[in-house]
């Protein structure tokens, strides 16, 4: 998790919503991802999709049987679907999101009968995780310099 918390950090620096992502197999990252929405201006580029899509690439697989998905922010809808559908093994998050967590905070995806269902740890360095967002947000609002617009 230290790792993807680096990641959200960085993240933060390009003002990109501070979330970050490492899918772990054999007990060694094998990919990263972070935020990248606002840059790249497409809403796909969430840091749980960018750590997948190179770890796919990484094992020349699909299928992540046996990796574990570490990321600092509960997993929004989207990104459960390709935890599930990638066959992540576990996935362990920071922060829950109260607004479009998918996996307690507002609906739980895991709780339906898919063909695959990750295990889920939840809250791992909480206080951490949620540490760099509401640091990020009280920046953003204290300068007024966000760059959350449509361009």
């Amino acid at each position: 998790m230290g790792k993807a918390i680096e990641l959200a950090k960085i993240s933060a620096s390009e003002m990109e919503v501070p979330v970050g992502a490492v899918v772990v197999f054999n007990d060694e990252i094998i990919s990263e991802g972070r935020n990248k929405r606002e840059g790249n201006k497409n809403a796909l580029y969430h840091a749980e999709i960018e750590a997948i899509d190179l770890a796919c690439k990484k094992l020349k697989n699909w299928r992540l049987c046996g990796c574990e998905l570490f990321v600092t922010l509960e997993p929004c809808p989207m990104c459960a679907g390709a935890i599930i559908n990638s066959r992540i093994l576990r996935l362990v998050y920071g922060a829950k999101d109260l607004k479009s967590g998918a996996c307690g905070s507002v609906v739980n995806i895991f709780d339906f009968k898919f063909n695959h269902n990750p295990h889920l740890k939840g809250e791992v360095l909480e206080k951490e995780c949620s540490g760099v967002l509401k640091d990020f947000f009280k920046e953003i609002r204290s300068n007024c310099t966000g760059t959350f617009k449509n361009n």
